[in-house]
């Protein structure tokens, strides 16, 4: 049941006098469920590095707080360390279509580059979005950048009937001269409009914000309707420290322990079963991503619902090191 050798267990009853077990006529010993439930918090605190001189005298109670001290400075450890960590990922490069020779050159100053939220891959120039579309068919972009001297009223249609496999991708656009109708319209059609001269500075500004806008844009598009979902995480604990920590007896008669680490290992077993179940089609695969996203994010909770409970139990958490997310995580 502790799984300790045999040897150590007289030694420490020898030196220590950690338990008074009765004997059976034959000699053997009888162990009550008091005796190996100390046993066994003292085996956990030995683990962690506790010397077992400065354990044996302790009384269940002190046991536990000493339980509850170290799982609170694990706690406060984990939290430091999140908060030592960048709020986000890096960005990855912003992939921009130019047609325009005079624009593609403009954006390539260091100076603008700089004034960039991000790190940019620039395609072209191309002379028209015809010619964009024959060089980049299928290309992955996040946006589409025209230098246009003047705009007029059919523009927008013009671009989406030469280059309809781009028409879902977000679009700005410099120009000299456009009647207000025609602004108006393009805006209302999601249209990021800059009228030139304008220096360095407001350029970079007007394209931090379109690149906001498509990051933004993309993820409302990846998410199906339904409750906000938390960010995907990797899991804490695999099933075999959860399954140590729900068989840790705990202070009271309660079940939760036990009950909060299976959910926990049914939450991460469906996260995994999500990301890796067979796709029909687009939708299918989205409907897949999303729940997985769901599961993820209520394992997460759990994981602190457990840190939670034993804290609050004097419970040692699962010693494990931290589960990848390879079959689980975040692919994209």
């Amino acid at each position: 049941m502790l799984q300790m050798p045999v040897a150590t267990l007289r030694v420490w009853e020898r030196r220590y006098g950690l338990t008074h077990s009765q004997r059976t006529p034959s000699g053997q010993r009888l162990y009550s469920a008091d005796d190996v439930r100390r046993l066994a918090q003292i085996k956990q605190l030995t683990d962690l590095g506790h010397a077992i001189g400065s354990l044996a005298p302790l009384d269940m109670l002190q046991l536990q707080r000493v339980a509850s001290t170290h799982t609170q400075a694990s706690s406060a450890t984990r939290s430091q360390g999140r908060s030592d960590e960048s709020h986000a990922p890096p960005l990855r490069a912003w992939r921009l279509a130019v047609i325009g020779t005079a624009l593609h050159s403009r954006l390539q100053r260091p100076a603008l580059l700089r004034r960039l939220g991000r790190r940019v891959v620039l395609l072209g120039p191309f002379d028209d979005i015809a010619q964009a579309a024959a060089t980049l068919p299928g290309s992955h972009l996040d946006a589409l950048l025209f230098h246009e001297p003047q705009l007029h009223e059919t523009w927008l249609a013009a671009i989406d009937s030469a280059a309809p496999g781009f028409a879902g991708v977000p679009k700005a656009v410099l120009y000299s001269y456009a009647s207000d109708p025609v602004c108006e319209a393009l805006a209302s059609a999601a249209t990021a409009l800059l009228r030139e001269p304008q220096p360095d500075a407001v350029v970079a500004q007007w394209l931090n914000s379109l690149s906001f806008k498509a990051v933004a844009a993309a993820q409302s598009a990846a998410a199906l309707p339904g409750p906000e979902v938390e960010a995907v995480t990797a899991r804490r604990w695999d099933d075999a420290a959860l399954t140590g920590f729900a068989n840790q007896s705990p202070t009271i008669a309660c079940e939760c322990p036990r009950h909060v680490a299976e959910l926990l290992m049914q939450l991460s077993h469906f996260e995994a079963y999500s990301a890796e179940c067979e796709h029909r089609n687009l939708s299918d695969a989205e409907l897949h991503a999303y729940l997985r996203r769901v599961a993820a994010a209520s394992r997460a909770r759990f994981e602190a619902a457990l840190e939670h409970v034993a804290l609050y139990e004097g419970l040692l958490l699962p010693t494990s090191a931290p589960v990848g997310n390879d079959a689980a995580g975040d692919r994209t």
